[in-house]
Protein backbone atom coordinates (compact mmCIF):
# COMPACT_ATOMS: atom_id res chain seq x y z
CA UNK A 1 0.00 0.00 0.00
CA UNK A 2 1.53 2.99 -1.21
CA UNK A 3 1.39 6.18 1.00
CA UNK A 4 1.02 9.77 -0.98
CA UNK A 5 1.34 13.37 0.59
CA UNK A 6 -1.97 15.20 -0.01
CA UNK A 7 -0.41 18.11 -1.82
CA UNK A 8 0.83 15.32 -4.67
CA UNK A 9 -1.91 13.47 -4.60
CA UNK A 10 -3.54 16.47 -5.57
CA UNK A 11 -0.79 17.51 -8.59
CA UNK A 12 -1.08 13.83 -9.72
CA UNK A 13 -4.74 12.92 -9.28
CA UNK A 14 -5.26 11.37 -12.80
CA UNK A 15 -2.24 8.85 -12.68
CA UNK A 16 -3.35 8.04 -8.45
CA UNK A 17 -7.02 7.32 -10.12
CA UNK A 18 -5.51 4.83 -12.79
CA UNK A 19 -3.13 3.36 -10.17
CA UNK A 20 -6.42 2.60 -8.24
CA UNK A 21 -8.12 0.92 -11.17
CA UNK A 22 -5.27 -1.10 -11.71
CA UNK A 23 -6.04 -2.61 -8.53
CA UNK A 24 -3.30 -0.43 -6.07
CA UNK A 25 -4.87 0.85 -3.12
CA UNK A 26 -3.17 4.20 -1.82
CA UNK A 27 -3.13 5.84 1.50
CA UNK A 28 -3.44 9.60 1.15
CA UNK A 29 -1.54 11.03 4.25
CA UNK A 30 -1.29 14.79 5.53
CA UNK A 31 1.50 16.33 7.89
CA UNK A 32 2.44 12.28 7.79
CA UNK A 33 -0.97 11.17 9.23
CA UNK A 34 -3.35 9.22 7.23
CA UNK A 35 -6.25 10.97 6.10
CA UNK A 36 -7.92 9.03 3.07
CA UNK A 37 -7.95 5.59 1.59
CA UNK A 38 -8.45 5.54 -2.49
CA UNK A 39 -9.33 1.91 -2.92
CA UNK A 40 -10.14 -0.18 -6.38
CA UNK A 41 -14.57 0.52 -6.68
CA UNK A 42 -14.41 -3.73 -6.59
CA UNK A 43 -12.97 -3.56 -2.90
CA UNK A 44 -15.56 -1.34 -1.55
CA UNK A 45 -18.01 -4.01 0.10
CA UNK A 46 -21.42 -1.79 0.04
CA UNK A 47 -22.88 -4.58 2.09
CA UNK A 48 -20.10 -4.90 5.10
CA UNK A 49 -20.39 -1.32 5.53
CA UNK A 50 -24.03 -0.90 5.91
CA UNK A 51 -23.45 -4.32 8.13
CA UNK A 52 -20.89 -2.30 10.26
CA UNK A 53 -23.00 0.57 10.79
CA UNK A 54 -26.02 -1.52 12.06
CA UNK A 55 -23.98 -3.16 14.41
CA UNK A 56 -22.22 -0.10 15.88
CA UNK A 57 -26.40 1.73 15.87
CA UNK A 58 -27.71 -1.81 17.73
CA UNK A 59 -24.32 -1.72 20.46
CA UNK A 60 -25.06 2.05 21.36
CA UNK A 61 -28.71 0.86 22.10
CA UNK A 62 -27.31 -1.14 24.72
CA UNK A 63 -24.78 1.49 26.38
CA UNK A 64 -26.72 3.40 29.52
CA UNK A 65 -28.51 6.02 29.32
CA UNK A 66 -27.62 9.90 30.80
CA UNK A 67 -29.26 12.45 31.67
CA UNK A 68 -26.00 14.60 31.24
CA UNK A 69 -26.39 17.76 28.82
CA UNK A 70 -23.53 18.90 27.01
CA UNK A 71 -22.95 21.60 29.39
CA UNK A 72 -22.66 18.83 31.98
CA UNK A 73 -20.20 16.78 29.81
CA UNK A 74 -18.48 20.67 29.02
CA UNK A 75 -17.52 21.26 32.71
CA UNK A 76 -16.57 17.70 32.71
CA UNK A 77 -14.11 17.94 30.06
CA UNK A 78 -12.40 21.19 30.99
CA UNK A 79 -12.32 20.31 34.83
CA UNK A 80 -8.73 20.61 36.59
CA UNK A 81 -7.53 22.76 33.51
CA UNK A 82 -7.63 25.96 34.92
Amino acid sequence: MREIQADDATTDLAALLEAVAEGETLVITRGGSPVARLVPEEDYDQEKARKAVEDLQAWRKTLPRTDMTIEDILSARDEGRR
